[in-house]
């Protein structure tokens, strides 16, 4: 543990990982005004977003002299700051990464919210002492994620918004660290993490932080589906402090100043008075920002339609009325205490009550004419100039001998250099280099491996076989299909999304599959290797695990992930220098749900047969996951079958196939048509070149 996490008990004498009696209060801050917002709304710490490497990329966000002075705001006034670094990194950048981590840290910055298990890695190797917080883009949903992450060396984890109260109660009472959770804002409708929409149809991938939120878009004629409304817990407050959550989180890096102050503000009175919003302050959010309302469905458990909203001109029009006032700068008052004494340097103590901060200057000499005296004294201190802070000249107590003089400039300098101190928290380290890890022999051996998302189409193909099937060296079928069709795969693919109460079924279903000979798992979560290993499979990790450099892999593959399918997202150079599978064909799926949009929107009798269809006409087809969690997929398949040769130059000779709507029919068009590099007669999606 990087760290040291106090514990406090909570309601039912239950102990948990957490500072204080309430839960921290996190608020967002795009700008130097919004985080000034944050701190004069009552935020106990506040998050933001630097240049590069955050999931933010079009907000404002902080240069690196802006977020020196924002750790030094924020610490005057005894609030943390943590700073977003939570985007998939690539190898050609974890050396600017980890330089960058360098700088955060020795400017004071409190801790690093991260998703990049590599990223984790390499900063933990360089910077062990620095706090590593898991982002929500982790996906985390479990208690057996929180610990697995716990174990790679973060202090706190992000969990999943998806997740309804009982489920966060069991992550907060099994988890050794702290565990996190989103208070109010924006809500994805994909499980963050493991949405590919943006980068697979628009090219601007959320991962790397450059969402274009087609899930706001319409579909299905003039229809807003996949748009949600506004998260805000503000009714359940009480539930929240009782639950041992350590921090409370509102989302906004790209909202204003005045939303910023105005939630902050509001949940700070809720939680300092325990208790749930009035109606007129749940109406005072509802005008601050909203998408038709707010939504708690999540957290309750209700899912449905009732979820859906989009952004109207009344609600704009509403937002631009409710304009709070102008952000600056808030001041500390402090005291100060003076010796000026003949021939001994000069000595100046700040204090607010709490800390004490001295600084020395140049020793006063003998006054030839004009000597010092304590008003002339107090009142060139007392200047505080552009620093935060502000002194009255009665409130500094001055211990001076008679008939001596120091030059104006040397008491400004006193003044300065106490200020400065007072107002840094910096911690000063010796800079190393970035030492890349020490890359594995890749494995030559061709490899085929495939993922079907439905049993009755690989028992289609099996049918039809032509020895293509037995081609295949690992074929992947649903955790829960019949054991029959499990003793002929060996293989089997875990649920990319398990919460703790789905848990013991999982648990079932994996024992009796392993009893029945089943000998791989596809993985798609950090928490999810343990627990396969726990039971005699050999993991194998699935492109969720969004493996994009050379660290990741070597952390998965420590943890005794035996092959990496990398993330779709890379290019095929990029693919080559980590070395892994690379999925060949397939529709990749671009997202997945919490809700179940193909009853809401379909009806249960055409599960499986439903689609999205955008603006252009295209057709994203829907299928169930796990309980009624939803996939959807790409419009195109992607494939390189036809590609051999390019894979080859690229050293990429380990593939991936995943079939979803296909039947057996053309699972095995496929097949053969990848078998000798043939071209496939439809339009597909080609891996990137550079």
């Amino acid at each position: 543990m990087p760290c040291a996490i106090d514990q406090v008990k909570i309601k039912g004498g239950v102990t948990v990982f957490r500072k204080n009696a309430l839960p921290e209060l996190l608020a967002p801050a795009g700008d130097m005004t919004c985080l000034y917002a944050a701190v004069s709304g009552g935020a106990d710490a506040v998050y933001v977003g630097g240049k590069r490497f955050g999931a933010r990329a079009f907000a404002k966000n902080f240069d690196l002299d802006e977020l020196s002075q924002a750790v030094k705001y924020c610490h005057l006034h005894g609030v943390k700051l943590y700073v977003t670094l939570n985007t998939l990194i690539e190898d050609r950048e974890m050396a600017e990464v980890v330089d960058y981590a360098y700088e955060l840290y020795r400017i004071g910055v409190d801790a690093l919210i991260i998703a990049d298990l590599g990223a984790i890695a390499a900063i933990r190797r360089h910077i062990p002492d620095l706090e590593l917080h898991a982002s929500t883009q982790m996906s985390v949903h479990n208690s057996l994620g929180a610990a697995a992450a716990a174990s790679l060396g973060v202090s706190r984890v992000v969990v999943a918004r998806e997740l309804p109260l009982s489920d966060i109660k069991s992550a907060v009472k099994s988890s050794p660290c702290e565990i996190e959770v989103f208070l109010h804002g924006a809500l994805c409708v994909c499980h963050s993490g493991q949405c590919l929409f943006s980068s697979m149809v628009g090219g601007r991938s959320g991962n790397r932080g450059e969402c274009a939120q087609p899930c706001r878009l319409p579909y299905n004629g003039n229809k807003y589906p996949l748009s949600l409304k506004d998260l805000s817990l503000a009714e359940h407050i009480p539930a929240l402090i009782d639950s041992g959550v350590a921090s409370l989180k509102i989302e906004g890096r790209m909202k204003s100043p005045d939303y910023v102050y105005t939630v902050t503000s509001i949940y700070r009175r809720l939680l300092d008075e325990k208790r749930s919003a009035r109606a007129d302050e749940k109406e005072t959010l509802r005008r601050a920002f909203s998408r038709g309302g707010f939504t708690d469905g999540y957290l309750t458990g209700e899912l449905g339609g009732g979820m859906t909203g989009i952004r109207s001109e009344a609600d704009k029009q509403d937002t631009r009325s409710g304009s709070v006032g102008i952000f600056e700068p808030k001041r500390l008052a402090v005291k100060a205490s003076v010796t000026l004494r003949l021939g001994e340097p000069a000595e100046m103590i700040l204090t607010d009550g709490k800390r004490w901060v001295g600084s020395t200057g140049q020793a006063p000499a003998a006054a030839e004419n004009s000597p010092l005296t304590c008003e002339g004294v107090a009142a060139r201190l007392s200047k505080m100039g552009n620093t935060c802070l502000s002194l009255e000249p009665r409130d500094i107590e001055i211990t001076l001998d008679e008939n001596i003089n120091l030059p104006p400039s040397a008491l400004n300098a006193l003044r300065r250099e106490a200020a400065e101190r007072f107002e840094s928290s910096g911690r000063e380290i010796i800079k190393r280099q970035y030492t890349p890890v020490q890359k594995e022999k890749k494995d030559k051996t061709p490899r085929l491996s495939a993922q079907f998302l439905s049993e009755k189409s690989y028992i289609e193909a099996l049918e039809r076989d032509e020895g293509l099937i037995s081609g295949i060296d690992i074929a992947f079928l649903p955790l829960f299909s019949s054991i029959e069709s499990l003793k002929q795969s060996r293989a089997v693919y875990l649920p990319p999304v398990i919460f703790d109460s789905e848990l013991d079924e999982v648990k079932a279903a994996l024992e009796n599959a392993r009893k029945h000979g089943v000998m791989y798992a596809l993985v798609s979560n950090i928490g999810q290797i343990e627990l396969v290993k726990s039971y005699g499979f050999t993991p194998v990790g699935d492109f969720r695990l969004n493996v994009t450099n050379s660290e990741s892999a070597l952390v998965y593959r420590g943890l005794g992930v035996e092959t990496l399918i990398l993330s779709p997202e890379l290019t095929l150079p990029k693919a080559r220098d980590i070395g892994g599978s690379l999925i060949t064909y397939g529709r990749i799926p671009l997202m997945i749900t919490e809700r179940c949009f193909i009853s809401e929107n379909f009806g249960c009798d055409i599960c499986g047969r439903s689609a999205l269809t955008d603006r252009k006409g295209e057709k994203f087809p829907m299928l169930r996951e796990f309980k009624h969690r939803n996939l959807i997929l790409n419009s195109l398949p992607t494939y390189m079958g036809d590609r051999r040769d390019e894979l080859n130059s690229h050293r990429l000779n380990s593939h991936h196939l995943i079939f979803t709507t296909e039947g057996g029919d053309e699972i095995i068009k496929v097949l053969r048509a990848h078998k000798t590099s043939a071209e496939l007669p439809l339009r597909v999606r080609r891996v990137g070149r550079r």
